[in-house]
């Protein structure tokens, strides 16, 4: 006779200890590799021609997607607001808002998730590839340290560009919402960039590059870890991928959360 299944009161507590434990886990190997790349920063440890291809791997390639999400991201924000501004005749501080907004929460938050989705996931398959092929053990063999050839250039490639990616996109997104402006709610660019310019100040500006910052180190240290991390073969890549992209994108609003009740 076949055991039944456990109760419901009793199977719950299994999984959420289950679930515990292996965010702990995850959580314990991004500290211990975090400890291991700031080993390796003093002195400086990397392959510098490893840095170099990465930068343009990680940062080039994805500043087209970057931009024409930022563009229409601009734009959306002037669509969302032409009502309220109508109704309230507040054309005025039309720039203030599309550059409040952007530059503390939609610019770093939105360049985050994308930045994530194309280059933390390819990270992580990448480096996952080398662990099930061996590649990684294969290094080790010849006296190469991975940590300091292959994670070290590619974490500080990904806060690098991030925070380049970061403020190309703000300037994108505020053309697209100047654009908008003027097109929808007839706006002049001058009146646009007074407001923007004299209502912001600087810490508006360096909240959102704080949290690119931020935001980079925590999906570079993911997606090494995932990758790194990776069991079971070609299908432990793929799970692993998939981990590593939902894992930066729950860090990232959790992060956002606590860098904005900090920054203020």
């Amino acid at each position: 006779m076949a055991a039944s299944p456990d109760p419901l009161p009793l199977h719950l507590p299994r999984l959420i200890g289950t679930a515990a434990l292996s965010i702990g886990a995850q959580v314990g190997g991004v500290v211990v590799l975090l400890g291991q790349i700031l080993a390796r920063l003093v002195p400086p440890r990397l392959d510098r021609a490893e840095l170099v291809r990465n930068l343009h791997k990680m940062g080039v390639r994805s500043l087209p997607i970057v931009s024409v999400t930022a563009l229409f991201v601009g734009a959306i924000m002037v669509i969302q607001a032409a009502p309220l501004v109508t109704r309230f005749n507040a054309k005025e501080i039309v720039g203030w808002g599309a550059g409040f907004a952007t530059f503390r929460e939609v610019g770093p938050l939105l360049i985050a998730l994308m930045f994530s989705g194309r280059v933390g996931a390819n990270n992580t398959a990448e480096l996952g590839t080398m662990v099930v092929t061996s590649q990684i053990d294969a290094l080790r063999a010849l006296a190469i340290d991975p940590i300091g050839y292959l994670v070290l250039p590619r974490v500080l490639a990904m806060v690098l560009m991030l925070f380049v990616l970061t403020v190309i996109g703000d300037a994108v997104a505020l053309g697209g919402a100047m654009v908008a402006a003027k097109v929808l709610l007839d706006v002049d660019p001058r009146a646009f960039l007074n407001s923007l310019f004299l209502l912001l100040d600087e810490w508006d500006l360096l909240t959102g590059l704080i949290k690119s910052v931020v935001f980079g180190l925590m999906i570079a240290l993911t997606s090494c870890q995932f990758g790194l991390g990776v069991t079971g073969g070609a299908p432990g890549v793929g799970r692993a991928v998939n981990a590593s992209v939902v894992a930066a994108a729950s860090g990232i609003f959790i992060l956002d959360y606590f860098s904005s009740f900090l920054l203020g």
